[in-house]
């Protein structure tokens, strides 16, 4: 998708990554990033991708994780419209879609606003492949008809109080949160109120669709006590709802082999 403006300068591509395996990074996304000037990239490209990036471009880690903010986001749009004004080709390389919870439509707006022309290349957001790597379809006829993205890390100041949880958890039967490792006490309990039992599968999957890609598999009223025991750390997408048992992961392994590792 092309989106232009009246003053042309240098290009921007707002550029997803994908989750992380190289193997999910579209032809596009390849392509400007084996001819960029300058990359922009954030905390969650992998390695692999990283890799292959023209040897000869400027790269500028701009990766936001919590408590570890390299650059604040203002001063990441500023630095694109700089580097734009100045290259041909600037990457802005997103982990995952640049539109599902990567802020690139911010990042458009402001570069529109300051004439700066802009391509979007969508990448594979991490809530579809992720649970597909670890054998959870989010969709199944037998048991979820619908599948709710929600972020479980909400900006201060944002456009409302809070998500609404009792909403997500009366109409959907599948949800998938992002970046919802740190909050998760509080949304299980959020949800909990809302009506979910506590018997409700959750699935945590922790840098998915990498080699080091961690499942841990739980239950609402079991899961927090669990990542607690096994020390289960971000960056995490976590999945609720019945396609969780449907995993080959789970049924293959026990109780007892679910307590030891689960690369």
């Amino acid at each position: 998708m092309t989106l232009t403006s009246s003053v042309t300068k240098g290009n921007v591509y707002l550029v997803g990554a994908g989750p992380g395996d190289p193997g999910l990074l579209t032809l596009r996304g390849k392509a400007l990033l084996e001819t960029a000037e300058v990359v922009v990239y954030d905390a969650l490209v992998s390695d692999a991708i990283l890799a292959m990036i023209n040897p000869a471009a400027e790269k500028i880690h701009a990766g936001k994780r919590r408590g570890q903010h390299s650059l604040l986001q203002t001063e990441t749009t500023q630095l694109l419209i700089e580097k734009a004004q100045q290259k041909a080709v600037v990457v802005r390389l997103k982990g995952g879609d640049p539109f599902v919870f990567g802020r690139g439509g911010e990042e458009m707006a402001d570069l529109q606003a300051a004439g700066i022309s802009v391509e979007v290349v969508p990448g594979v957001t991490a809530g579809v492949a992720v649970p597909a790597y670890a054998g959870i379809p989010i969709t199944h006829r037998d048991c979820s008809s619908s599948v709710t993205f929600v972020t479980g890390h909400e900006m201060a100041g944002k456009y409302r109080p809070s998500i609404a949880w009792e909403a997500i958890a009366e109409g959907s039967e599948t949800i998938v949160i992002y970046m919802g490792l740190h909050n998760l006490a509080l949304i299980i309990e959020q949800l909990r109120s809302a009506g979910l039992p506590g018997t409700t599968p959750i699935a945590l999957i922790r840098w998915g669709t990498r080699p080091e890609q961690e499942e841990l598999f739980a239950t609402l009223e079991t899961v927090v006590a669990t990542v607690a025991e096994r020390q289960f750390q971000a960056p995490a997408i976590a999945v609720i709802g019945q396609v969780v048992t449907l995993s080959p992961l789970l049924s293959q392994r026990s109780t007892g082999d679910r307590e030891g590792s689960e690369t």
